[in-house]
């Protein structure tokens, strides 16, 4: 079995070649959890942002390096503080 397991709601990346346009976006959220495959790799149910349909991928088709990568660059987004972006007390009425 592979170490990496990444859980409902985690955004991945795929490796090139699997989606129809190569230039395009090959970030995807996991949407569900299958059962191993016959190979033993995990299975997961993907939705992509522009599509209406889920795609069933295995765990060999994930992009490990890149899927890193952006994960740094989310949680360096986390790290932003976080609170309302509108503070009543920044706003003046004119009289």
């Amino acid at each position: 079995m592979s170490a990496n397991v990444y859980a409902i709601g985690d955004n991945i990346v795929l490796k090139a070649g699997l989606t129809r346009t190569a230039t395009g976006d090959r970030t995807c959220r996991v949407v569900g959890l299958l059962p191993a495959a016959d190979r033993g790799e995990n299975q997961y149910r993907v939705r992509f942002g522009s599509e209406n349909f889920e795609r069933r991928i295995v765990e060999s088709d994930i992009d490990t390096s890149e899927t890193a990568s952006s994960a740094k660059k989310d949680e360096a987004c986390a790290d932003a503080p976080s609170g309302p972006w509108l503070k009543p007390s920044s706003i003046r009425i004119g009289k």
